[in-house]
């Protein structure tokens, strides 16, 4: 257990969903880990392995999950100015058959390209290097325009962590390791496993009886799932992506790896991709992670940005029975222990040239509501009409530039009059008044007589 655990309650009920998900999906091990405010607060296994008992601290393959890892490499990348998401991949990376595509497309797999590389199951066969890789690329692997719509892409994450080598100078797994994994402190997590490992296993799906799994290192392929971890890493793991990504990414860029690029399932949109993260949602919450397989191994990592919860899980089996209707674990933690307020106190830092700007804006007969946050951050909050809310990050200039919702990416300007008393402010053209339509000379088009009592 960690030093800061659940209830004996809330862990008792977290224990029996995951025996019954263990035994009804005939699993030889599970390993399960909650994650609150960054700290794993509990983990229980249920299980046996040859190699020992089942902990949070075995190594698991995690398969896709690497996915994620390598998108934050690529995002490290774009912060610091080394590329845009909006690059071809050949402007990186030349020779592969869909250089059209631009890294954005790649990353939330919407490039067009195909899931799997021709030839051999790459999973399950020895790994090719770079030159292998584009041989096998060669017999096709473009299946729709870019753009179009979303089509999951092993081959695409491949190229993505050749375009973190080449512009690293470096294999992207020592990227990795030097950048996340040990600012991170994820120490158990590898390219190749460390003892103690588990071993993987297929179950027979009529009998219960198992066969060991092939583990292969699948070489250039590996950025689309080689990795293996603990569930203590993916604890950290998930810690980031529920926005704390301390030296390793903003919390701004975070957010954006989790913002929508594409829906999985049409109109239902229950399943959405934003950039190497895959999302869900229901009527109660959002969840944004990844799921991961290999031959012999299954986990996943869900999180819960808006309560700071994150679920981790894996197991040694290449695919589970159906456990039928267990408890959510989203659920049990907020019915068991939700989420306390954070604890309000005075900002340290709110200049008086933010200060003037607080409180209610029109536009038109519109309004909303400005507030003033620490280090001299504006958030603006509808209030009627048509007035839309968005955070405001300050530019140094005098200017803001909007991060969220309708206004993201747009600037917010204060206009003052000739004695350097605010006027108006102007959001992206969108001119906000003191008062309904006030004064004339702020407003685009004038006033026509001004308010009347008819």
């Amino acid at each position: 257990m960690s030093d800061f655990p659940v209830l004996d309650s809330t862990a008792r009920r977290l224990y029996r969903r995951l025996a019954v998900r263990q035994a009804k999906g005939r699993m030889p091990s599970l390993v399960e880990g909650v994650v609150r405010d960054g700290r794993l607060v509990w983990w229980g296994a249920r299980g046996s392995l040859p190699e020992g008992s089942a902990g949070v601290d075995v190594q698991y393959r995690i398969g896709s999950i690497t996915k994620t890892l390598v998108a934050v490499l690529v995002l490290r990348l774009r912060d610091e100015g080394r590329l845009s998401l909006d690059d071809r991949i050949d402007a990186h990376v030349g020779g592969v058959p869909f250089g059209n595509r631009t890294i954005a497309q790649l990353l939330s797999h919407t490039g067009g390209v195909a899931a799997e590389l021709p030839g051999a199951w790459w999973e399950r066969s020895p790994g090719v290097d770079a030159t292998g890789l584009r041989q096998a690329m060669a017999s096709g692997v473009v299946v729709d325009a870019p753009g179009r719509a979303f089509h999951y892409s092993n081959v695409a994450y491949a190229v993505l962590g050749e375009l973190v080598s080449r512009v690293r100078g470096r294999a992207w797994f020592d990227v990795l390791a030097a950048e996340v994994l040990a600012p991170l402190e994820m120490r158990d997590t590898t390219w190749a496993p460390r003892s103690p490992a588990a071993t993987g296993w297929a179950v027979h799906p009529y009998a219960d009886v198992v066969m060991p799994e092939v583990v292969q290192d699948v070489g250039a392929m590996g950025s689309a799932g080689q990795l293996w971890s603990t569930v203590a890493d993916l604890g950290r793991w998930a810690g980031l992506l529920a926005g704390d990504g301390g030296e390793v990414l903003s919390g701004d860029t975070v957010a954006e790896m989790c913002r929508p690029r594409a829906v999985v399932d049409g109109d239902e949109w229950v399943s959405g991709m934003g950039l190497g993260v895959q999302l869900w949602r229901d009527k109660h919450r959002r969840l944004c992670g990844h799921g991961g397989s290999m031959p012999g191994f299954n986990a996943g990592v869900r999180v819960d940005p808006a309560s700071g919860v994150a679920h981790v899980a894996v197991s040694n089996c290449t695919s589970a029975a159906d456990a039928g209707e267990v408890e959510d674990v989203f659920d049990i933690m907020d019915e068991c222990e939700p989420r306390l307020p954070i604890e309000w106190a005075p900002a340290s830092d709110v200049p008086q040239r933010v200060l003037e700007l607080t409180g209610a804006w029109f536009w038109g007969t519109s309004e909303a509501a400005l507030y003033a946050e620490d280090g001299g951050w504006l958030r603006l909050e509808h209030v009627s009409g048509m007035t839309r809310a968005s955070r405001f990050r300050p530019n140094g200039d005098g200017s803001w530039t909007g991060l969220d919702h309708y206004f993201a990416g747009e600037r917010l300007r204060v206009v003052r009059d000739a004695t350097g008393r605010v006027q108006h402010i102007d959001i992206g053209t969108f001119v906000f008044t003191r008062s309904p339509y006030a004064p004339p000379e702020s407003v685009p088009g004038g006033i026509d007589g001004g308010w009347t009592v008819t």
